[in-house]
């Protein structure tokens, strides 16, 4: 099997012809090649999009027209369903169940997007002057984007939607660890009529791969989800040339369940924001605060619960919890959970797999100093770190004492209490009593260490468009 670059409507190889494998990490077993992109590829794959973009009908399209053609695609996403899923727990070791909401996710991005640019309606500014005065609101450009292998398909159609809704052309690089489902989409865009040029996949490391696409002079918007080491390099690039950037970036997320928080609900939901996806997910709630009156009934369901999940085969229908996506990951993910008796911490469940798999099982933690590696830093595993809290200003002191600012959980069925710590915690999504529900039309993304910007809604419709100011006199 082998996964080339989509450049121009065109499945190709690199120019040099180079290649790297893509690993099933749950039999640990090269399952496929792709291509792997240089600058000579990087510099056909932007060439491409501006040249759909300054040339092309993309761009001058009606929007409901070009509503008309995003619809096509995920019609045929939707067809191709199953193999779309089946390609996202290949390459990155996630259950199937969750490959196929995640496929369901992404159709609905460019379903959602293609009708919010539909139905936009700009801004009209009355003036007393004589003159009219209106906002327009046209396409950028070309957009470059770079998305993560935790959600291999999901998050890269959360860039391309809006991108190419908004009339703008796109390169799109998926991580090197997970180049299948995102060529497969391009190669989707292709069966569905979109124009050459409008989306374009281009495979390979962030160097050179990445690093050519976004520090190219042609690029008019970067957006980007990873690391916030990678994220400042990704910034600084585009900044030679003056490229807008929409960063998001980690994560040490605070969930926070006070005493008269439901239980049950609390639990399930501390589940979920964890061990899902084995932990590799940025709005992961790694950081659990329990109040000091249900800690000890909290911690014995939320103890039982971790160790109930069904741990296997990511295509077995029954499995809930499988492996992390790549050996190297694994390696990092299992350093800090070694690193938890050393720095006085104690592993009430879980910790590193003993079969030779690359996988982590559920962990929580507990004891460990406020300044240890795993309690301060990204994990991006399932590996939870819990501290008992008297009161709410320790608390909300606690959540927020972090370079991160992604987003935040708290359980309480007190109504004003949840109204009030909402509204101090330093996140970038605040959620309450649930953990992962998304509106698209809300603003999505995250302060420090956390990124740059906000998508979703009229804030990609910001980022992905050039807003301009008509003035017309009409009174002489």
């Amino acid at each position: 099997m082998f996964f080339g670059h989509l450049i121009d409507g065109e499945e190709v190889p690199s120019v040099d012809g180079a290649t790297f494998d893509v690993w099933n990490p749950w039999t640990q077993e090269v399952f496929a090649q792709a291509a792997e992109g240089g600058p000579e590829d990087a510099a056909r794959a932007v060439a491409s999009a501006r040249t759909a973009f300054d040339d092309g009908p993309w761009p001058r399209l009606g929007r409901a027209e070009r509503a008309a053609a995003i619809h096509r695609l995920a019609d045929v996403m939707e067809q191709h369903a199953d193999e779309l899923a089946t390609l996202d727990t290949t390459n990155m070791g996630k259950p199937l169940a969750q490959s196929r909401h995640d496929v369901a996710r992404s159709v609905w991005n460019f379903r959602f997007f293609a009708d919010h640019q539909r139905d936009h309606c700009g801004e009209v500014y009355p003036m007393d002057s004589g003159h009219h005065s209106f906002s327009e609101y046209g396409p950028a450009g070309v957009v470059a984007a770079i998305s993560p292998w935790n959600f291999p398909l999901m998050m890269a159609t959360w860039k391309i939607a809006p991108a190419i809704a908004w009339g703008n052309t796109c390169v799109i690089k998926p991580s090197e660890d997970t180049p299948a489902s995102v060529t497969l989409l391009g190669r989707l865009a292709v069966e569905a009529g979109l124009p050459n040029g409008v989306i374009n996949v281009l495979n390979g490391h962030g160097t050179p791969a990445g690093s050519s696409l976004v520090s190219d002079e042609r690029v008019d918007r970067v957006t980007f989800t990873g690391s916030s080491v990678t994220g400042r390099h990704v910034m600084a690039a585009a900044a030679a040339h003056l490229a807008p950037v929409s960063l998001e970036l980690g994560g040490k997320g605070a969930n926070i369940v006070f005493d008269d928080a439901d239980i049950d609900n609390a639990v399930h939901w501390a589940v979920e924001s964890i061990f899902r996806n084995s932990g590799q997910v940025c709005l992961a709630g790694s950081r659990l605060f329990v109040g000091s009156g249900i800690y000890d009934e909290f911690m014995s369901r939320f103890v039982a619960a971790a160790e109930s999940l069904t741990i296997g085969d990511p295509f077995d229908p029954d499995t809930k919890f499988s492996t992390l996506a790549s050996k190297r990951h694994f390696d990092k993910v299992a350093s800090y959970v070694d690193g938890v008796g050393p720095d006085g911490g104690t592993v009430l469940t879980g910790g590193v797999d003993d079969q030779g798999r690359w996988l982590v099982k559920p962990t929580i933690i507990t004891g460990l100093p406020l300044n240890a590696a795993a309690y301060c830093e990204e994990i991006f595993g399932p590996v939870c770190v819990v501290n008992r809290f008297d009161s709410e200003e320790e608390v909300v002191a606690l959540a927020n004492d972090t370079r991160y600012g992604l987003n935040a959980m708290l359980f309480t069925e007190n109504l004003s209490r949840a109204h009030r710590v909402a509204s101090r915690l330093r996140a970038g999504t605040v959620w309450v009593n649930c953990f992962f529900i998304r509106d698209l039309r809300t603003p999505f993304g995250g302060v420090g260490d956390s990124g740059v910007g906000r998508e979703g809604g009229n804030f990609s419709r910001e980022f992905f468009t050039e807003p301009k100011a008509v003035v017309m006199q009409i009174r002489r």
